[in-house]
């Protein structure tokens, strides 16, 4: 019995001081908030100034003029019931709009944007119920089914409306919609947070929300209304063709490992439960993460980092479908993985999660954005035969102002900080200034990456200050393309990434992704980053037979593809054989300025006589896959064939 007991209090110990670890890592580590950076990158500011040009005015004439979306909130201010037009999730492409013009005014201010803002938060206030409901489609078709259909997105509603709210409040101070949230929020939990009262949210989106709302306002219920949010899962609820996996049923979070079902509700579900998770310090959703993740990165995500291969349930099928021309892909998704990227590396201080947050950003999730900023993919394929085209808006319009809001929202991204510590994220030109100890120490970081891996940071405290710094070093730098084994290079052996401070070699050690060098910093000290630029090949695991035979291409964090309007209108008709020597060239007139990837390649043709292939060989080009489909439909392939067997299709 002695034996049974002292064993019993060590178990309890050993999970306080696990506990106790978790909640000491996950209080430490925090993104620094996009209103500290300003951003001056040479690749990054006109995306984003783009973002306020045209990708807004895009979402703010959708809104108002082509769809009845405000309409909708001016009725439901009246009351008008009977007038709701649209889709029942549409209130939300109102909130997402507002919430990329939140971040949009604060790297780009401008008064009459600033104005149409602020008409849109009185109309949403005003349409508001007394009791603190807001939702245009039940409030103008029939209030009293409310919170009785489970698939009709009121939750995600209440969480993209949350979202805007805190982006509006940190980036003017304005509080008026913060209010509206909160009277919204405070309404849901008296609804739901109750003994023996059971709901799920239909598409997950509200969990992250709240912890967003949590921090901005420091009122823990909305803490305990997101986790409780969390503990629902696990009902297996189906509702027609709404399978339990659909919508991430089948099990608690805690309990989950494998990815299921629609992969934006995914992403934005286990990005919740990561934010609790670090919030709380739970060790059941941490570990929950850590396997739900290694089940996407090993085996469910595509090499630009998309997710979500079957167009059928807008997700995951089965373990290596990755299909390339019938990759669904969704932007929305894309965007969902680097949210929950940044939420897992929060947790873990491991920059894989940076890896692969990189990947899906400058990939998967650019790739929903034309360069012109007004034209946008809903889903993304790695393979197209000239179909494919980006489209003005959709009818299910999530995907515009969800992209908007993540490259407006940029600055979220870049840096970590702790009380002693400043982690250097993602190579982007920008500026911040971060509290260390008694000391404000200000971070410049200079390159022209992704097209070169050369990297400066000015380091400068406003007096000497002992702190450590924390460089990310990617893993393609390091011969390994993606963590786990679903993607490898052909060849793993790499350039050597070099580190300075000062023009002079420096102590560093590597931990967890990050160069760590622990020293006393003084004012104009300068770091200096060379990270290998090499074109590097790249194999799929075998498991992958969608990929057999075949091979793409990486440079930097960049995936190349081949598009037909490089390659006299063709890009199927390729081989990429072993051994190849590639040729790299920035182009400045091309797809508003891109290093292109070329190499003498065997082509194969027709013969004069119809009934003949030629083979020979010519100069193909490569571009960075997300600046495909910019000429209008093309043939486009990333995955290209080794031998003439795996030509799939006619030339």
């Amino acid at each position: 019995m002695k034996k049974i007991i002292f064993s019993s209090f060590i178990t309890i110990l050993l999970l306080e001081a696990d506990n106790l670890i978790a909640q000491n890592v996950l209080q430490k580590i925090s993104p620094v908030n996009f209103s500290q950076v300003q951003i001056n990158d040479d690749f990054w500011k006109p995306r984003i100034d783009k973002i306020a040009t045209a990708t807004l005015p895009a979402c703010i004439y959708q809104t108002e003029i082509a769809t009845p979306r405000i309409q909708n909130f001016i009725n439901a201010a009246k009351r008008k019931t009977g007038s709701f037009k649209g889709l029942v999730y549409d209130d939300s492409d109102v909130f997402k709009a507002l919430e990329a013009i939140s971040y949009s005014l604060k790297d780009n201010p401008d008064t009459a944007l600033a104005r149409k803002a602020d008409e849109w938060i009185d109309i949403i206030a005003a349409a508001q119920l007394p009791d603190g409901y807001l939702n245009t489609y039940y409030t103008l078709t029939d209030i009293n089914k409310r919170w009785t259909q489970i698939p009709n997105h009121e939750d995600y509603n209440a969480g993209h409306l949350m979202e805007a709210a805190v982006a509006y409040y940190n980036a003017t101070g304005k509080r008026k919609l913060l209010e509206v949230a909160e009277r919204y929020a405070n309404h849901i939990d008296s609804t739901f947070r109750l003994k023996n009262r059971h709901w799920i949210s239909g598409h997950e989106e509200i969990e992250l929300a709240l912890v967003k709302l949590y921090h901005a306002t420091n009122n823990d219920r909305y803490l305990k209304l997101a986790d409780w949010y969390l503990q629902q899962r696990g009902q297996q609820t189906a509702m027609g063709w709404f399978t339990p996996a659909y919508w991430q049923d089948i099990k608690p979070v805690k309990e989950q490992t494998k990815i299921t079902g629609h992969a934006v509700r995914a992403m934005y579900l286990y990005t919740g439960a990561a934010d609790v998770a670090a919030a709380n310090g739970d060790t059941g959703y941490m570990k929950a993460m850590k396997a739900v993740w290694e089940d996407v990165v090993d085996r469910n995500m595509y090499f630009t980092g998309g997710i979500g291969s079957s167009g059928d349930n807008e997700g995951f099928s089965k373990d290596y479908d990755l299909p390339n021309a019938d990759a669904y892909c969704e932007t929305c998704a894309s965007v969902g993985m680097v949210l929950w990227n940044q939420r897992m590396n929060i947790l873990t201080g491991d920059a894989k999660y940076i890896d692969v947050l990189e990947r899906s950003l400058y990939n998967a999730a650019l790739d929903g954005l034309s360069l012109t900023g007004d034209r946008f993919f809903y889903g993304n394929p790695l393979a197209s035969i000239g179909r494919d085209t980006r489209s003005e808006w959709f009818g299910t319009a999530c995907c515009p102002a969800n992209i908007a809001r993540l490259v407006a929202s940029l600055g979220n991204y870049i840096y970590n900080k702790s009380d002693n510590d400043i982690w250097v994220n993602l190579f982007i030109g920008s500026e911040t200034n971060v509290p260390i100890g008694k000391s404000t120490v200000n971070i410049q970081q200079k390159t022209n990456y992704p097209w070169d891996g050369n990297v400066k940071i000015n380091v400068s405290p406003d007096k000497k200050t002992k702190m450590i710094l924390h460089l990310r070093i990617p893993g393609w730098a390091q011969g390994k393309p993606v963590p786990g084994d679903l993607y490898r290079f052909v060849n793993n052996e790499t350039q050597k990434f070099s580190v300075t401070v000062n023009g002079k070699d420096v102590a560093f050690n590597m931990d967890k992704g990050y160069a760590v060098i622990d020293r006393e910093w003084k004012k104009g000290d300068v770091v200096e980053l060379n990270l290998p630029m090499e074109v590097k090949e790249v194999i799929a695991n075998d498991s992958v037979k969608a990929d057999a035979g075949r091979a793409a291409l990486q440079r930097g964090p960049l995936v190349y593809c081949i598009e037909g309007a490089d390659n006299n209108d063709k890009a199927w008709n390729v081989l990429l054989p072993s051994n190849v020597i590639f040729k790299t060239d920035f182009q400045k007139s091309l797809l508003n300025g891109v290093i292109t990837v070329s190499a003498e390649l065997p082509v194969l043709t027709i013969g004069t006589d119809g009934l003949s292939v030629i083979t020979q060989k010519r100069t193909i080009t490569a571009i960075p896959y997300y600046s495909w489909a910019n000429r209008g439909g093309d043939d486009m392939q990333v995955w290209i064939p080794r031998n003439i067997k795996d030509i799939k299709i006619n030339f």
